[in-house]
């Protein structure tokens, strides 16, 4: 099992390393361009579309159906992915990086929050499921290291597999139902934001990575 890893994952520390950098190619994807625009404030960011949809016409009246939360999900899986790696033995962290990235799942999970936001507000059903996304996702921090640090590494890998599939094939197939759109008011083809491949490869660096460093075997 362990020599079907590529070479450069079979060190503990590399794949450590590399699980760090899909998370950060996921973030600086997800915070990045997914409409680039020329001028900065033309820009749409990945974590601006939930609301950027809705004042889409095609979207408004239906012509094109899209969930909004759909672009919620990359937060939902970088926060849950935090806090079920951030405590997991096999990753050899020091105390003080474990508790930096379970703390980490609660920014994260964070970012769902809709702009000028109040308790109200996050329980009117335009916003409830983005609230409970982000319960969901707070309470797993809670949770991190007395209980999901004793899930089995297989199950912690497959389940950072099925978020990481979650987060990246539903938000782009919207994302690209969107093209004619976006097209029609930038008056212009737009070519892909570098979001678009930032974060799809973090997650797939995320998935390779704990793979290798949960399921690694002695030589």
């Amino acid at each position: 099992m362990a020599h079907s890893w590529p070479r450069w994952l079979r060190t503990p520390q590399v794949a450590t390393l590399s699980i760090l950098l899909g998370w950060l190619l996921i973030a600086a994807g997800f915070w990045g361009p997914w409409v680039p625009a020329g001028p900065a404030g033309l820009r749409v960011l990945g974590l601006d579309l939930a609301e950027y949809v809705k004042f889409i016409a095609e979207v408004r009246s239906g012509q094109i159906p899209v969930t909004r939360e759909v672009f919620y999900l990359p937060l939902v899986a970088l926060s849950l992915s935090l806090s079920l790696l951030a405590h997991r033995r096999e990753l050899r962290l020091p105390g003080w990086a474990r508790w930096a990235l379970n703390l980490l799942a609660v920014p994260a999970a964070l970012a769902m929050l809709p702009p000028a936001w109040t308790p109200p507000l996050l329980r009117t059903p335009e916003f409830v499921k983005q609230t409970a996304a982000m319960a969901a996702c707070l309470a797993l921090a809670l949770l991190s290291w007395p209980l999901l640090r004793r899930l089995p590494a297989w199950a912690t890998a497959a389940l950072v597999a099925a978020l990481a599939l979650l987060a990246t094939i539903p938000p782009i197939v919207a994302f690209a139902s969107l093209a004619p759109a976006l097209d029609a008011i930038y008056a212009r083809p737009l070519p892909p934001g570098r979001g678009l491949w930032q974060m799809p490869l973090g997650f797939v660096l995320l998935v390779i990575a704990s793979a290798s460093a949960l399921l690694r075997r002695p030589d």
